[in-house]
């Protein structure tokens, strides 16, 4: 169980990472356009590939986290992804989060708690 706390942060951060990641090229890319030229004009920016290797990384994690501890264990804690979106939405985003979101990410998490012990 020690070793998966560390692990499962790690993923999830990963996670995290891939998700602002994304939206970050989402926003950096201007009004969507279902043509080839947008399409085309998306392999060019960078947050694209970078989006794909943070997500890569956290599949390779989640990948032997799920191959080395119970899944009832592992799939409780990926929960932990939840805090550092709420994190990264303040401090990257610089959006405002109420205390109802955040008392929704306690109670998520208090749940993964009780299930994980």
């Amino acid at each position: 169980m020690y070793k998966l706390i560390p692990l499962a942060l790690l993923q999830s951060v990963f996670l995290c990472g891939g998700q602002v990641l994304l939206k970050l090229a989402l926003a950096s890319s201007g009004p969507f356009r279902w043509s080839w030229e947008f399409f085309k004009s998306q392999l060019t920016n960078w947050w694209f590939p970078a989006c794909g290797v943070s997500f890569g990384i956290a599949t390779v994690l989640w990948l032997y986290i799920l191959k080395h501890f119970p899944f009832s264990l592992a799939y409780p804690l990926s929960c932990i992804s939840y805090i550092f979106g709420m994190l990264a939405a303040i401090f990257i985003f610089h959006e405002n989060v109420n205390w109802t979101q955040w008392l929704g990410v306690l109670l998520i998490m208090g749940g993964c708690i009780l299930v994980a012990r």
